[in-house]
């Protein structure tokens, strides 16, 4: 079945789908996205990323493009379309079409909306979580306002490539201070060596991600005690376990850190219990 996308208020075959030349998200990566997990056609940590998605728009001036009403019929819409039901759906907004000059467009210049879904395989995710990941570091290079959401993701790109090329699933990213940032598009934590559950705040220049946060309520819940601190490379190679959070990887742990091996190299039993939990509280609350 030919993959289907929404762009500017019309459902078009993934070969017909296009935008302006012009666009400034092509032209300058002056947009913003959201992607949600897709659980039985059901939208995961929905008002989360909603909230995420308005604010991102705010602080970089660029209009709402409507309702989330109509927004939400648009997201499901697509789901439908395109018949997912385990994967992710895909948003974009940007400032959209004007001629090229770097200062924002005249007022009144609509936004583009682009809406995408695509079909995961769940048994990927479990065959990963059951036998966990390897993560590699590398210094982080973003720009300083990376709680925006912005497609400007290039050096996330250039973070996942090494991944890719050192045999890892994920790269996690080191200020200058050694302390480990976030991943190319994850949260990451620990279980330190004295069994401490900790993860860099979202005060310190990172992504409020929405699995993290959701993760957070039920560690709350759960009466796990949860230390907000920034941790480096080597507390993290020391650590009893380590995992990431994301929008469909979930809660994913992490076996080894720049080759050295976390803990005894298998998933741990924290890690395995949050993700169990994790993903009962997002299937329940998908609407």
């Amino acid at each position: 079945m030919s993959r289907v996308a929404y762009v500017n208020g019309v459902y078009r075959p993934h070969a017909d789908a296009v935008i302006h030349v012009e666009d400034r998200g092509f032209q300058f990566a002056d947009g913003v996205y959201e992607v949600w997990s897709v659980f039985d056609g059901k939208l995961a940590d929905y008002d989360g990323h909603m909230t995420r998605l308005v604010r991102s728009l705010t602080e970089l001036r660029i209009p709402v493009p409507m309702t989330k009403q109509a927004l939400t019929r648009v997201l499901k819409e697509t789901l439908r379309r395109n018949r997912v039901r385990n994967g992710i759906v895909y948003l974009q907004v940007t400032r959209g079409t004007a001629r090229r000059d770097h200062p924002f467009p005249a007022e009144g210049t609509p936004p583009s909306v682009v809406v995408t879904a695509k079909s995961l395989d769940p048994a990927k995710g479990e065959a990963n979580a059951k036998k966990g990941v390897a993560v590699v570091t590398q210094p982080d290079i973003r720009w300083g306002r990376c709680d925006i959401k912005t497609v400007g993701l290039l050096p996330n790109v250039l973070a996942k490539q090494a991944a890719r090329e050192r045999g890892a699933y994920e790269c996690w990213m080191v200020d200058d201070m050694g302390l480990i940032t976030e991943g190319s598009s994850t949260n990451a934590w620990i279980i330190d060596e004295n069994g401490k559950l900790r993860t860099r705040d979202t005060q310190a220049n990172i992504l409020r991600g929405c699995t993290r946060t959701t993760l957070m309520d039920l560690i709350q819940e759960q009466g796990i005690e949860l230390d907000e601190r920034p941790f480096s490379v080597d507390e993290a190679k020391r650590a009893r376990e380590a995992f990431f959070t994301a929008a469909g990887a979930f809660v994913t742990p992490a076996v080894s850190i720049d080759g050295a091996k976390i803990g005894d190299g298998k998933p741990g039993s924290i890690t395995t219990r949050l993700r169990t939990l994790y993903l009962e509280r997002a299937r329940r609350d998908a609407i």
